[in-house]
């Protein structure tokens, strides 16, 4: 078979001196991905060093009819796989995995950090990495670390300023790829930064990944509200247990008087968690020190201490 007929080109750049082709791999030839690099690598050898060229390829493929399907390689080692959803953008999600990453780091756990934000990663800026990952002889990416979480992005793959504008299949395949082809290691728990919404990247991770719950995050205001239903919905219906809801941004603390104002409500998220039947983890104020550390790459654990241990109680007691 052609080169042509096999690839669909979707998208080129350049960081860091190399050539980056993003291509879509048809099902039939999933298998064969090793021999197609090959002769790709083959073909443009005479133009571009192969040290100067990085090949990343999705694949898209019908789902079988039995929703059980084998756990990627990557994490097989991994105990307890969390999402961290939101029904809208904005709400503070990114903040959230990112902090609560980090404090259960420092509680004594073993954990990754995945971003499936795939449209607009934002974990190498708030962990205050930027760097390739590494890959190993067995062509599996080995996660850099930061501030003792093992972590993946497509921004460690793409530059920062860069669009990546692609249909559904490419993001299934791309979160596919980031389970399967990264050495995660032994992990208690890996953490998985999701896209807002209901969409392709939330549904590929349920029906790929052993999650071991999903905690959806929201502001107290009624129109955040209303998606972050839609998100728990969504979650309940294939079978993801929701261990909890957080309200973030629940009020600001005047650093002067210490008055609390409720800029965007307050109690809503704590009220839908008990209308829904969940647990409701805690609130996390709007706080200029945790935007500041965040925009720093310096993560501001503390505030996320009391909510870890929740989810740590919870996970332990589905063990």
């Amino acid at each position: 078979m052609s080169l042509a007929r096999v690839l669909d080109v979707q998208d080129l750049s350049t960081s860091g001196g190399k050539i980056i082709l993003f291509l879509e791999i048809n099902g039939e030839q999933l298998s064969h991905r090793q021999k197609v690099e090959k002769k790709i690598r083959l073909i443009l050898g005479p133009h571009i060093p192969p040290h100067q060229l990085q090949i990343i390829m999705t694949a898209h493929r019908a789902e079988p009819a039995s929703p059980k399907q084998e756990i990627p390689w990557g994490i097989r080692n991994v105990k307890k796989i969390i999402a961290i959803a939101s029904g809208k953008g904005g709400v503070g999600k990114s903040t959230t995995a990112v902090n609560l990453s980090v404090a259960l780091a420092q509680s004594g756990q073993k954990v990754g950090l995945l971003d499936c934000d795939i449209y607009g990663p934002s974990i190498p800026r708030m962990m205050g990495i930027n760097r390739r990952p590494e890959i190993s002889p067995d062509k599996k990416m080995i996660p850099p670390v930061a501030h003792n979480v093992k972590l993946m992005s497509m921004g460690f793959l793409v530059p920062e300023n860069s669009a990546n504008i692609w249909r559904g299949p490419m993001v299934m395949g791309a979160v596919t790829q980031m389970l399967g082809e990264v050495d995660w290691g032994d992990l208690d728990i890996l953490i998985v930064d999701m896209p807002p919404g209901t969409g392709d990247a939330q549904l590929t991770l349920a029906q790929r990944a052993p999650l071991a719950g999903a905690i959806i995050v929201s502001t107290p205001q009624d129109i955040a509200l209303i998606d972050a239903r839609k998100a728990v919905a969504m979650f309940q219906k294939v079978n993801v247990p929701i261990l909890g809801i957080i309200e973030n941004m629940s009020y600001f603390e005047c650093p002067h008087c210490h008055e609390h104002t409720h800029i965007f409500a307050h109690g809503g998220a704590r009220a839908e968690a008990e209308k829904l039947g969940v647990e409701f983890l805690g609130e996390i104020p709007l706080d200029i020190k945790i935007r500041e550390n965040s925009d720093a790459g310096r993560p501001l654990a503390t505030p996320f201490d009391a909510i870890a241990q929740s989810v740590l109680q919870s996970v332990l007691e589905s063990a």
